[in-house]
């Protein structure tokens, strides 16, 4: 894996783990019924279920690519092609105002009970199977040994989704006002959109390259 592959993972990821997805909905919906301290556990549930998809997901790829090797360029390009789809998606959702559920949580529910919640919202999220299938392999040098870049990505990735984690979860109430404007809302989903896209082309060109 190279330096500049390595940034250009940090700044996709970074992308991707900052927008409004079911985790961190999860994680705004428990910091404004419960506080963010509370939500705690609730992050603990999302990241594991993350980290175990993502090792999962990084184990089967090393015996693939191993066994397969076309399978690296096939991979490559079909993680160009999600980048660009999930640009044209984030450009055209929909701006109808995020609802976070505030208040529908009792404050009595127990760490476990939050722990199992947040477990089952990142465990059950189909796409994440799919973008460590045709993300990940883009950033590994197929010369070198897999598995240790394998893991520097799960460990990076997990590392940013906790930073949004903390994001979402101090943000609270204010936070999600933000979110509940169309205006911003379109905004956000346009700038996304627009970046992800030149990710995908720019990692296209590294390619050609």
């Amino acid at each position: 894996m190279t330096l500049h592959g390595w940034w250009l993972f940090v700044g996709a990821v970074f992308l991707l783990c900052g927008t409004p997805g079911p985790n961190m909905l999860h994680i705004l919906s428990r910091s404004v019924a419960l506080g963010a301290r509370r939500s705690v556990a609730a992050m603990a549930g999302c990241l594991t279920a993350l980290v175990l998809v993502l090792a999962a997901s990084a184990a089967g790829l090393t015996t693939l690519l191993l066994a397969l090797p076309g399978a690296f360029e096939v991979l490559r390009y079909a993680g160009v092609a999600y980048l660009i789809v999930l640009g044209v998606k984030a450009w055209r959702a929909d701006v109808a105002p995020i609802d976070v559920g505030a208040g529908t949580l009792p404050r009595t529910v127990s760490l476990a009970a939050l722990f199992r919640g947040g477990f089952a919202i990142g465990i059950s999220n189909p796409k994440l199977l799919l973008f460590a299938a045709a993300f990940l392999p883009q950033f590994v040098t197929p010369t070198a040994p897999q598995g240790p870049q394998f893991a520097i990505l799960v460990v990076t990735f997990a590392a940013l989704e906790c930073f949004w984690y903390g994001v979402y979860a101090m943000g609270g109430r204010s936070l999600s006002a933000h979110l509940a404007r169309p205006t911003v809302k379109r905004a956000f989903n346009r700038l996304t959109g627009i970046i992800f896209i030149g990710f995908g082309a720019a990692l296209l060109r590294a390619k050609s390259a």
